[in-house]
């Protein structure tokens, strides 16, 4: 129990100190050490990164989910780590009541049969969107979720900790320069000095270690920036899949009502040949319509030949620290792969630059 009283009193101290420092700084009475440019450039790339991660994040979820109350209920749900109802979307509903009124009408009539074939091509459109929800889910907005609520919640904790290291050390700066001018009116005080310098040279080595660790932490926000490329590519594989299937149903759709009597497929007084004509819409399989996949078979190849690449630069990319090559769209570069890096990234050449580069920003030359 007396043990945990000293250390309670201790942690109470060593606050005190830092609120009495930050509050002096504040209030330009104290000094304040300034943190390399370098990791200021990197504190700030991060906090850039959190919050147009959150920004495109929230936008994706009222694209797909228009309504603020399905979105409040499902986010409940998964706090709550239990399954959402299922439920029909818009078009599934519109389709449904299609379906519904053409067989109350009958099927054997052109309307009834007209209204049938759309409810059932609505429905279609209503899975295929309810697959490009599921799939921007998964490949999309959970990985954005992911650094949010685990590396950069980790950054901020390291962020936290650098920052008290710091005032840690600038109080023990403050104490020493007032053991220094007490020492010089009494002899007295010179225990007190050599006190205060060892204790200014531990909170600076801490500072150190600390701005090493948060250094190492923050320079991985590169790699981040690599992998949600991968996402967004992805995100928008799936909404190409999504247009190209829906533009496929319509066109489809309108082919069967065309061929439909001309008595039927007007609701105006024109002319029955001019009711009967089709719009003339070209068709594009669905296949051909989706973008081709990137060839990753090459670097697959390069990572486990020892040989070098020439490749493209896709991309500018600024490089985060000194392991890094920054890059300039279209120049041409050396990749080769290294054994035990991630595969995310390769070792690029230029002259005599050489540096790690990520691969989504490369396109492998013949």
């Amino acid at each position: 129990m007396d043990f945990n009283v000293k250390r309670l009193a201790a942690d109470a101290g060593t606050f005190l100190s830092r609120a009495v420092q930050f509050t002096e700084e504040k209030l330009g009475q104290a000094e304040k050490t300034e943190l390399d440019a370098h990791l200021e450039n990197l504190l700030g790339r991060a906090e850039c990164t959190k919050h147009w991660t959150e920004k495109i994040m929230k936008q994706t979820e009222v694209l797909l989910q228009p309504n603020p109350n399905v979105r409040m209920e499902e986010f409940l749900y998964e706090k709550l780590e239990k399954k959402a109802p299922t439920r029909f979307n818009n078009h599934e509903l519109l389709g449904q009541s299609m379906i519904d009124s053409g067989n109350e009408f009958g099927p054997g009539t052109a309307y009834g049969n007209a209204l049938i074939k759309c409810g059932e091509t609505e429905k279609q459109i209503g899975g295929a969107e309810r697959e490009l929800i599921q799939s921007s889910a998964i490949n999309f907005l959970t990985p954005f979720r992911n650094f949010l609520e685990g590396d950069f919640k980790t950054i901020l904790k390291e962020r936290k900790l650098l920052q008290n290291k710091r005032l840690d050390l600038d109080a023990a700066k403050t104490r020493l320069k007032k053991a220094r001018m007490a020492d010089a009116r009494a002899v007295m005080w010179t225990d007190e000095v050599k006190k205060a310098e060892q204790e200014l040279r531990i909170t600076q080595s801490e500072l150190d270690r600390q701005a090493e660790i948060t250094r190492l932490l923050l320079e991985g926000v590169s790699s981040t920036h690599a992998h949600h490329l991968r996402c967004l590519n992805d995100f928008v594989e799936a909404q190409t899949t999504y247009y190209a299937q829906c533009y496929q149903y319509m066109v489809d759709l309108q082919k069967q009502l065309g061929s439909f009597p001309s008595t039927f497929s007007s609701n105006n007084n024109q002319s029955s040949g001019s009711a009967g004509a089709s719009i003339s819409v070209p068709t594009i399989p669905l296949s051909a319509s989706l973008p081709a996949p990137v060839a990753s078979s090459g670097f697959s190849e390069l990572r486990n030949s020892s040989g070098s690449r020439k490749a493209r630069v896709l991309y500018d990319y600024d490089a985060a620290g000194s392991s890094e090559l920054s890059l300039l769209a279209d120049e041409v570069i050396m990749v080769s792969s290294v054994p035990g890096m991630d595969s995310d990234w390769l070792m690029g050449e230029r002259g005599n630059q050489k540096g790690k580069v990520p691969i989504t920003y490369l396109e492998l030359l013949n």
